[in-house]
């Protein structure tokens, strides 16, 4: 029984050990910006392709205010409620007293300057197909915002979600790698992909997830829950979405569909800032998602 004992502890220590380990908070290469200089004119793009302001500007901010980013915003899923953070330059409060690296370690690895996993509530699933260039220019740009001292809320959520820790395994078992969309695509539709997939990030709210909040990429973009737990987000597939490419452009642009009903709830904000986009932008998009597998 001593022995069988010692054993138990044994491997548990060592799988204890393992775990740990591999739940370890992962970052990028030192050398991912060698020699990369960011341009803010250039990252205002990106901010708004990206989404930032939507999720990190005040509740209800019009026109300039949209560029203060003190946070608050409250997002409920089943998994708690996430509270937006603070992520204007300020730097007590905010993200200016961050690096290039560790602001790309937050967006693209989901790492804390502190060392701390995120949660996926930050879309880092895909800002990490996001290239260098396009985060140090976004990085550049928001050093340019307004700095707002307000302090971030901490999030409300419950035991067993609040360990940090454990969100290296839900890393190890649920982070994507690669494009949802392969094959021979057109440079318009490889464009396309990288503003959908990455920093538009609409498999966020338009793929379905299982259980442990890990995305079903074999139904990208098939619709899910919204998780508010009120109604549900479309599904955006060839399947369901039928509009032309032109009345996908249009929508993107003016927020109207064919059928002149008009955007609302969070996909405004969504519009908004894709309109602030080259029309060719809009145009790859669409034409992505004509590439996007059907699911009924």
């Amino acid at each position: 029984m001593k022995k069988l004992l010692t054993g138990l502890l044994v491997l548990g220590l060592v799988g204890g050990g393992a775990g740990w380990v591999l739940t370890a908070p992962k970052t990028l290469p030192s050398d991912t910006f060698a020699g990369i200089a960011g341009d803010a004119a250039k990252g205002e793009a990106v901010f708004w392709a990206t989404g930032c302001a939507s999720c990190h500007m005040a509740a209800e901010a019009k026109g300039e205010d949209q560029l203060k980013l003190p946070g608050g915003q409250r997002f409920e899923t089943a998994f708690g409620t996430f509270l937006s953070p603070n992520i204007s330059p300020d730097p007590a409060h905010g993200i200016g007293g961050w690096t290039l690296e560790q602001f790309a370690n937050a967006i693209q690895k989901g790492v804390s300057p502190e060392g701390q996993h995120y949660y996926p509530a930050l879309p880092y699933a895909a800002y990490q197909n996001m290239v260098p260039q396009d985060v140090a220019d976004l990085y550049a740009f928001m050093q340019t915002l307004p700095a707002v001292e307000t302090a971030s809320l901490p999030h409300e959520v419950g035991f067993p979600y609040n360990i940090r820790r454990s969100l290296g395994g839900w890393k190890l078992l649920f982070l994507p790698s690669g494009w949802a969309v392969g094959g021979d695509l057109s440079e318009a539709e490889q464009r396309g992909r990288y503003i959908a997939e990455a920093m538009a990030h609409c498999g966020e709210c338009h793929t379905p997830r299982n259980a442990l909040g890990g995305q079903t990429r074999s139904a990208w973009l098939a619709g899910a829950p919204n998780p508010s737990g009120e109604g549900n987000i479309p599904n955006i597939t060839p399947a369901k979405l039928t509009w032309s490419e032109d009345e996908i452009v249009e929508y993107l642009t003016s927020g109207f569909t064919p059928e002149f009903d008009s955007v609302g709830g969070h996909m405004s904000h969504v519009v908004e800032n894709m309109a602030r986009l080259p029309e060719s932008d809009r145009q790859a998009v669409a034409a992505y998602l004509k590439k996007v597998s059907p699911v009924e």
